[in-house]
């Protein structure tokens, strides 16, 4: 399993929509634990990276 290249302050498109409906999020740190806060509604959210990497569709540039 490669490891996928996130960088902060990177758009992410997700599979699913965050319940506010918004399936874009910013990446504020990263790690071992992914750091990203909903564009639609600010909600501010910690996840592992692997399963961050499961849930991406895709990453779009600064």
């Amino acid at each position: 399993m490669d490891i996928i290249r996130i960088n902060e302050n990177d758009i992410i498109e997700m599979k699913k929509k965050h319940p506010c409906g918004s399936f874009l999020f910013r990446v504020v740190r990263t790690g071992s634990d992914v750091r990203i806060i909903c564009e639609g509604c600010g909600r501010d959210v910690t996840l592992p990276r692997e399963k961050l990497e499961k849930r991406i569709k895709r990453i779009i540039a600064k």
